[in-house]
């Protein structure tokens, strides 16, 4: 009979009970939804009385809609119970030996979830703030979805999960930049 398979968990991150998967530390997901939970109090309660602190009155409840809209566009997903699965994003170092290896981080999906949710709601309702005044809800509506799937999801995926701009060795705050100066540009 053949030895059982080593736990690939370290101790110190089993756990302790039979309602805790083996996977799952807690510490790790605690940090995780702390991490993601202060960045969507940025976003909604932060940014709305920012931006409706800016603009003008008529304007006010037009951009609290814009953030809340934002935030509810991005949420939904139906695979959150399982161990998030992080894409590979090996790196190598020049002599071609492996830098970092995949990561399989201890947390769920859902926690995963949450995080993605909470950044790519927040990169919209700061896009928001720059078109505060001169962009209806309606066009809102309609900017939202379209930016999510073509612009965000994209740019996420090639960067993140070892896509082509993560191999040119360009950062997601770059690319953030660029198209905030472009979007501004425009808008002008």
């Amino acid at each position: 009979m053949a030895a059982p398979q080593p736990n690939p968990v370290p101790v110190a991150y089993q756990g302790g009970s039979p309602s805790v998967p083996d996977w799952l530390n807690k510490g790790d997901n605690a940090w995780q939804m702390i991490s993601a939970t202060l960045v969507g109090l940025q976003s909604v309660p932060g940014l709305v009385i920012l931006y409706g602190s800016i603009v003008k009155k008529k304007w006010a409840v037009n951009s609290a809609f814009m953030a809340f809209y934002t935030f509810a566009a991005v949420l939904g997903q139906k695979f959150l119970i399982k161990q998030a699965a992080l894409p590979e994003t090996t790196q190598f170092y020049d002599n071609g030996g492996v830098e970092t290896a995949m990561a399989a981080p201890l947390y769920p999906m859902a926690s995963m979830v949450w995080f993605q949710c909470v950044f790519a709601a927040i990169t919209l309702i700061l896009l928001a703030g720059s078109v505060l005044g001169r962009m209806n809800f309606k066009a809102w509506m309609a900017f939202v979805p379209l930016w999510l799937i073509f612009s965000y999801t994209v740019g996420a995926f090639s960067l993140w999960g070892g896509g082509f701009l993560f191999h040119w060795g360009v950062s997601w705050t770059i690319l953030v930049v660029m198209l905030f100066i472009f979007l501004q540009g425009s808008l002008a």
